[in-house]
């Protein structure tokens, strides 16, 4: 039965906000981590570096939307190249890190850490929304809807990760499972790119909109792949 988007941001925010708040914090920061989930910290830091890397290298003037921002590793790497940027997340546990480990001073732009749920249309509007892996505990229908939402407030472009659906992660997502659902994280959901694509292509709310690049990062356990919307 498919997990609706409101059911699933439940489950979401108390994982992250009690179940698993100090292994996130240490996977995020620079402290030592055994061999998987320092494959994972990896896997997590190309992904940021490509999501970056669809942005323009400065970004003086730009407002940012950093959609499920986490500890808030990109918002300080934007902000550092000049972004004004809006991060938030499900989890204030999460956001109170980020705050806590915000640089003392930034060399320009500046951010705004909020907590709350990154569909609200109220946050305004933006040149750039960047969601890295706030997306992959979705259906392809969800994520579609989500990025609908971004795109009537986004004038330039919306990049975002998907769990790409392969073999491997496929075997892992039903392993994953069988567990009593107290000891695991809310479910992956990988979605197939043809799949994504077709709902794209079929949102009428995307019709001035195309995808650009994409990119897929695979680190040990970590696997995602980086999708761009560019306004056509």
């Amino acid at each position: 039965m498919a997990v609706s988007y409101q059911e699933r941001r439940g489950q979401l925010q108390t994982y992250f906000d009690r179940t698993a708040v100090e292994a996130w914090a240490r996977l995020t920061s620079t402290a030592p981590v055994g061999r998987i989930r320092a494959t994972v910290r990896a896997g997590r830091d190309d992904m940021r570096n490509t999501l970056l890397g669809y942005l323009p290298a400065d970004l003086g003037s730009r407002r940012v939307f950093d959609a499920g921002c986490g500890t808030g590793a990109f918002s300080v790497e934007a902000a550092q190249r000049g972004a004004s940027v809006v991060a938030i997340d499900l989890s204030p546990t999460l956001v109170e890190l980020a705050r806590e480990r915000l640089p003392s001073q930034l060399r320009a732009g500046h951010i705004d850490f909020r907590v709350g749920d990154m569909f609200d249309p109220a946050l305004g509007e933006f040149d750039h929304v960047v969601a890295m892996d706030s997306l992959i505990h979705y259906e392809a229908a969800d994520i579609v809807r989500v990025i609908a939402g971004f795109a009537a407030r986004t004038r330039h472009s919306i990049a975002f990760t998907f769990a790409p659906k392969t073999p491997a992660l496929a075997a892992m997502h039903a392993v994953g499972r069988l567990f009593p659902r107290a000891d695991r994280a809310p479910a992956i959901e990988p979605v197939a790119e043809g799949t994504l694509r077709r709902h794209l292509e079929a949102e009428p709310a995307l019709r001035s909109w195309r995808v650009g690049r994409t990119q897929r990062i695979t680190s040990g356990f970590y696997k995602s792949q980086a999708m761009e919307l560019v306004r056509a």
